[in-house]
């Protein structure tokens, strides 16, 4: 656990990974072919599993 965050910052932190996951799956959505987009939504899925 990352020391110095707060529960409220630890929340506040995920919410803000969940939104910008949301924005790549738009992309994605629109170009399903970039490699380097689905690398990315992959990367913050763990990211948000962490976090949660």
């Amino acid at each position: 656990m990352v020391m110095g965050l707060s529960k409220r910052d630890l929340n506040r932190k995920k919410k803000s990974l969940e939104m910008k996951l949301q924005e790549l799956e738009e992309k994605a959505k629109k170009n399903p072919m970039n490699k380097q987009l689905q690398e990315e939504i992959a990367d913050l899925k763990k990211k948000i599993e962490k976090a949660g």
